[in-house]
């Protein structure tokens, strides 16, 4: 098996266009035609990592953290990202990175930490803004199911748990072909009249291309009418942190440390107890601090995150907990969602998650 096929089914997990705009997940090194040997699946990639990869015979790494967020002037091993790089194409490691496009994906990080806290009734925090599209096409009756069924699987009409949405509405197209035309329908330098369906859909903005391509093959006109319309709907599906439920509500001390136990923390870091109950949990792996205001407006008991800036502790005693239990800690089950993906669809390939603790930060 190729690596491109391992690659492609992550990508289908978590398409690289829901990544944030600083961002530079997707292939760092190396050339995905080899044949895979094994992956190693890990949180950042370090030179501990690939020597580990290196041992095992696994000639792909896939990291939450991108190695490389900005371009490199010069390889010379300078640092430890130049010496990774050095390393990994020596041995012809490549590795790849699934970073913020797997925190925007359904299912993905913070999805994950939500399923280790047991939450229930998920939604995202902060939905994905200016993402989707609506294709309107318009189709003779007869043809319309075959358009429709072309779109569907170029990814149009997903909302939600649904798949397979659209509105269908009948009316009248008309047309002239002029000498150079082929028409479907109709002849030539005729006004013609055609019943048609008129096709609404929706799609995700990065699917655009292959929705159009979808339809130009489909429809049977020589020049088929279609429009799209940015949409100002949140993607609700997609997004940044997300809320949920406890099954049973818990006290403030019995929650935390409970969080602490489940991620192996050894510096929970929180603001002022207040004696609230803790039922409802907003929550964003990583560096989720920006997400506050929209952890308070969701009516959240509790907020965690991996980072929290100092002055972010002040004012909201009475609005909600803050607890910060560390980047690393947060986001240490990462590499359990490439497992799947991977595992589920290749069964017999080689997967490993990696036995190094890649934490750069120590407690005393």
């Amino acid at each position: 098996m190729k690596i491109k096929e391992i690659v492609s089914a992550l990508e289908r997990f978590a398409p690289l266009p829901l990544q944030d705009g600083f961002d530079n997940a997707g292939l760092q090194i190396g050339l995905t035609d080899a044949e895979a040997t094994g992956a190693l699946l890990c949180l950042d990639v370090t030179e501990a990592v690939l020597d580990e990869a290196i041992a095992l015979g696994y000639n792909l790494v896939i990291a939450h953290h991108p190695l490389m967020f900005k371009g490199c002037k010069s390889i010379t091993g300078k640092d430890y990202v130049e010496r990774c790089i050095l390393k990994a194409i020596k041995n012809d490691i490549v590795v790849y990175a699934m970073h913020t496009n797997l925190d925007n994906a359904r299912n993905g990080v913070n999805f994950k930490i939500a399923e280790k806290i047991g939450l229930k009734n998920l939604r995202v925090l902060a939905p994905k803004e200016n993402s989707l599209l609506k294709l309107v096409t318009f189709v003779p009756v007869a043809e319309a199911d075959k358009v429709r069924r072309a779109l569907f699987a170029a990814g149009c009409g997903n909302i939600g748990n649904y798949d397979s949405c659209s509105y269908n509405s009948e009316g009248e197209g008309t047309f002239r072909a002029n000498a150079e035309a082929r028409p479907f329908c109709g002849e030539i330098g005729e006004l013609h009249r055609e019943p048609e369906v008129r096709i609404e859909t929706i799609l995700p903005v990065y699917k655009e291309r292959e929705a159009v391509k979808a339809l130009l093959n489909a429809h049977p006109y020589e020049e088929p009418a279609f429009d799209l319309y940015p949409l100002k709907n949140d993607w609700k599906q997609m997004g940044a942190g997300l809320v949920g439920e406890l099954e049973e509500p818990e006290t403030e001390l019995e929650f935390l440390k409970r969080i602490k136990r489940i991620f192996e923390v050894e510096c929970l870091r929180h603001n002022k107890l207040s004696g609230r109950e803790i039922e409802k949990v907003a929550l964003c792996g990583g560096a989720g601090a920006f997400l506050l205001p929209e952890a308070i407006r969701s009516g959240a008991d509790v907020f965690i995150t991996g980072e929290i800036k100092y002055h972010d502790y002040f004012g909201h005693e009475e609005e909600i907990l803050m607890a910060e239990i560390g980047h690393y800690e947060s986001e240490q089950y990462t590499k359990e969602i490439f497992y799947s993906i991977i595992r589920d669809l290749f069964p017999n390939f080689t997967l490993q998650l990696s036995k190094i603790n890649t934490n750069p930060i120590k407690y005393l």
